[in-house]
């Protein structure tokens, strides 16, 4: 089943919870401790420690919806100017340490590293067939969240022989940008021979996978002829297609349940609807995608979706950047009014705050559908999250090929592959011209995905497109106040914080 490996790791905590607040527990001499020292007895512990760092890429929805946010692409939304303010800063680029959004970003990402970080350290107490591939996923995993917390933050702290432990944050310092990079690459490396070519179980990542993540570092350092081999490999491995183009695919369907984990994806984060764990007194702990829920039409009535809060609402002007004939427009954003007219579904609407508030479009890729999950629907939403899109690979395997001065013609392919499924006809372009029409589909085959942030940053644009956008500042967030004060100086705020 698609979510098994998160239902796993749930049962296993209930499990731990259970055995903590048995009569029996406290009778135990000594006490019961789990530890490094006797839980990596078995391959099934192994097993399970890896469940548990998939796990806790649920958490990483903040990532998606807030990267959006604060990109030019959506507003803030909600029921008021004031709805979760951490996120209304960041659209405002107002944004300061004292953020709890951008603490949870900094937390979860850092909570997977500490996870997989645990399987790394002990990798050689026991052998037993099959160590490898876990040893290369949880490499994997660590690379995938420290990439996330180095776009976010910059210089982190990286402890390169294990996982944190409390009170290191006041001796280990802050790693600059170029060694995480290392860092992050060095994982990746390590992981690629070792991983299977197809995924061992749906919501694994398979070499593919670590092959287009590390691509993605190296494009991320502008560091081309690095970059585009390693997306060529994921190309040529004919795993992958652009969905809607082979069988009896259809291209609106490339973001309902029906295509999830289609062989569109080339990694892919899974959620359930299932109500365990769900509270908004712990919003990690939900096995649902929570930024669907929070992307849902506020007080809405009528048919295909469900009701939400409002929030990460595109603006008119993203809506506007589709030519009128591009397929992708009405997958990506639902134009509200539109759709009311045309279904009689009615709504409400909330923040009306003309920098922040409604704009009359919802992210339809991820918006709730009507469906059977349980608990608060607002936060159980089933929704899996395309992480690596075989889309965004040909796009960034555009990007190395073009911007690197390598192979023009080939990049043209990938752009135009793209353009044809998206309703469009041919362009014929080289150079700079080429390099522009890719950031053009990179933003309107990505819309609402998160990554439209760090693209503009990476390529130098943020500053003449994000308003409010200050240049030696905004380029990564601010390191939360917690963690500075928690390091008792061993660490500074970024610049200008």
């Amino acid at each position: 089943m698609a979510k098994t490996i998160y239902n796993q790791w749930f049962m296993i905590l209930m499990a731990l919870a259970l055995v903590s607040c048995s009569d029996d527990f406290v009778e135990l001499e000594p006490p019961y401790r789990l530890t490094s020292e006797n839980f990596f007895e078995d391959e099934e512990d192994f097993q399970n420690a890896l469940i548990g760092s998939y796990d806790i890429l649920q958490s990483t929805y903040v990532n998606v919806i807030l990267g959006e946010i604060a990109s030019d692409n959506t507003h803030a939304g909600g029921e008021s100017a004031t709805d979760v303010v951490g996120w209304q800063q960041v659209d405002r680029m107002a944004h300061t340490p004292d953020n709890n959004n951008l603490d949870d970003i900094w937390d979860f990402n850092f909570a997977g590293v500490y996870r997989a970080s645990y399987i790394i350290e002990n990798a050689d107490k026991i052998d037993f067939e099959g160590k490898e591939q876990i040893i290369a996923e949880a490499r994997f995993l660590r690379a995938y969240f420290n990439f996330e917390l180095v776009k976010w933050f910059g210089a982190i702290p990286i402890k390169p022989e294990g996982k944190f432990e409390l009170g290191e944050e006041t001796s280990l310092p802050r790693t600059s940008i170029d060694l995480v990079y290392q860092y992050i690459e060095n994982d990746l490396s390590l992981a690629i021979p070792n991983m299977s070519s197809q995924a061992l179980e749906i919501g694994r990542a398979s070499k593919a996978s670590a092959q287009a993540l590390l691509g993605k570092v190296h494009l991320y350092q502008d560091e081309f002829n690095l970059a585009a081999p390693l997306f060529d490999a994921v190309i040529g491995s004919q795993q992958f297609h652009l969905y809607g183009t082979e069988g009896d695919e259809e291209y609106e369907d490339l973001f309902e349940f029906e295509a999830e984990n289609s062989a569109e994806s080339v990694f892919e984060i899974q959620y359930s609807g299932q109500a365990q764990g769900a509270s908004f007194d712990c919003l990690q702990c939900s096995e649902g995608n929570v930024m669907v829920g929070f992307s849902g039409v506020r007080g809405y009535n009528g048919p295909v979706f469900e009701s939400g809060f409002g929030f990460n609402l595109p603006t008119e002007e993203t809506y506007n950047a589709f030519d009128l004939d591009d397929l992708r427009r009405d997958v990506s954003i639902l134009n509200i009014e539109a759709w009311a007219a045309d279904t009689g579904a009615t709504f409400t609407i909330g923040n009306q705050d003309p920098t922040t508030g409604h704009t009359g479009y919802y992210n339809r890729k991820y918006i709730p559908r009507q469906n059977d999950n349980l608990g608060d629907a607002n936060l159980t939403q089933p929704n899996n999250y395309r992480a690596i899109r075989y889309a965004d690979v040909l796009l960034m395997a555009a990007e190395a090929l073009n911007r690197g001065g390598i192979n023009d013609q080939l990049a043209l392919d990938y752009v135009n592959e793209v353009r044809e499924r998206a309703g469009l006809d041919d362009v014929n372009l080289s150079g700079g011209q080429l390099t522009e029409e890719i950031y053009t589909q990179r933003r309107l085959e990505l819309v609402g995905e998160g990554h439209r942030f760090f693209d503009l940053v990476r390529t130098g644009r943020a500053a003449n497109v994000i308003d409010g956008f200050t240049p030696n500042k905004n380029e990564v967030f601010p390191v939360p106040l917690e963690e500075i004060q928690f390091s008792q100086g061993n660490w500074e705020q970024n610049a200008n914080y």
